[in-house]
């Protein structure tokens, strides 16, 4: 592995890299020191609206509030505390109703693991106020879905989800519901997938068995394991664009924490799922961006072209103000997402995503109702279903 610089940063903005540097210092105020020109100059709105939009603000507020130098302007500090205070008041929210709904589903014998949210903040930070999180995440195995979905009922959450389903394609295709409670406002998010499919994924015996304790929150509240943990994130934000440098901060905060992966393991891993390149991106711009360390074991993995391309295209993202869920995007950033998102795929992933558009949709029961009996003729008719509505200007397929 080169330690060469393979990221070309030049389309970063001064706010970006103000952020970037905050983000690598051990001390704000010996930066300030050293480099006082990355204080001048700045659009301290953007960087306050940058901030919001990396969802980093916590982890920044909490060190530039102790800074002697005053290279930051005293009304952006107070916007941060603000955010800063919000953000802690809702992780303390979502720490209560984590143990409570892991408490509730282990009464049930129903097994589950959190993906991100509170415990991250606490296992990967040593604070949950220095992470942001917007609802809980938690995956249960498929066979258990149902029971926890009739908890969550239970307990007075309203589904907002309503897949459009045929011959049990919302198995694969969708990989999450999503409740909300309508007195709390707590958001969370049932996974029975780590991600949508058709993509190959460890199976939930395999990822339990690989699976952590809480230190804080108790036998109850289990997390992923390192190598597991790793990959869902890795994968999550390539899906995203890694258009938060928040995602890229878990990542440094694991390889930097006290049981980070293991390097052999992970790079099986990631071969096994067809990520290797979605692994070298990862690790590209945590070290180039983030300053992380990065085991020579992993060489393999930064010195994919592929991955170095895909790092590349990141840098698109981070100097702007862009939801990529909520559409509608920018003509640029949509052409951009347009041609960024299948090329992270593998080749076999990309081979399985093209052979899923085969599978029949609801769409096309819609388009030629046919009794539940006679299902099966949605296969060889899909094709024909599918360019009639494209000549017809049907409604559009989810």
């Amino acid at each position: 592995m080169t330690d060469r610089k393979i990221l070309n940063q030049a389309s970063l903005t001064k706010e970006v890299y103000l952020i970037l540097a905050l983000l690598n210092s051990g001390n704000p105020d010996e930066t300030a020191r050293k480099h006082p020109q990355l204080f001048t100059e700045v659009n301290w709105d953007l960087f306050v609206e940058l901030n919001r939009q990396h969802r980093v603000y916590p982890y920044l507020y909490s060190r530039l509030s102790k800074m002697e130098e005053k290279a930051v302007p005293s009304e952006v500090l107070e916007q941060l505390k603000w955010q800063y205070r919000r953000n802690t008041v809702q992780m303390l929210q979502l720490s209560g109703e984590m143990s409570n709904i892991a408490g509730q589903l282990a009464e049930l014998n129903i097994r589950c693991l959190f993906l991100k949210g509170p415990v991250l903040g606490q296992e990967l930070y040593g604070d949950l106020s220095q992470r942001t999180s917007r609802d809980l995440d938690f995956l249960v195995p498929i066979e258990q879905l149902e029971d926890a979905e009739t908890l969550l009922i239970r307990l007075g959450y309203e589904k907002e989800d309503k897949f459009e389903s045929l011959l049990g394609d919302w198995k694969w295709r969708e990989h999450h519901s999503t409740f909300v409670h309508p007195v709390s406002n707590v958001n969370l998010e049932l996974h029975w997938r780590l991600g949508p499919g058709p993509a190959k994924e460890p199976a939930f015996d395999e990822l339990w068995r690989h699976s952590r304790t809480s230190s804080t929150f108790g036998q109850n509240v289990r997390y992923l394991g390192p190598e597991d943990l790793f990959m869902f994130l890795a994968v999550h934000g390539a899906r995203h664009a890694w258009s938060r440098l928040r995602w890229l901060q878990d990542i440094k905060m694991l390889l930097m924490g006290q049981q980070p992966p293991d390097s052999a393991k992970l790079i099986q891993l990631l071969q096994r799922y067809n990520h290797n390149a979605i692994g070298g991106q990862t690790l590209i711009l945590a070290r180039e961006l983030l300053e992380t360390p990065v085991d020579p074991a992993l060489s393999p993995l930064l010195d994919n072209p592929k991955a170095r391309r895909l790092a590349q295209d990141i840098l698109f993202y981070l100097p702007r103000i862009v939801n990529l869920n909520t559409p509608p995007l920018e003509p640029e950033v949509e052409q951009h997402f347009n041609r960024y998102l299948p090329s992270i795929l593998s080749p076999r992933n990309r081979m399985l995503r093209s052979a899923s558009f085969l599978y029949p949709y609801a769409a096309d029961a819609k388009t030629l109702p046919l009794p539940k009996p006679l299902h099966f003729l949605y296969f060889p008719l899909r094709p024909l279903l599918w360019s009639w509505r494209k000549v017809t200007g049907a409604e559009k397929e989810m």
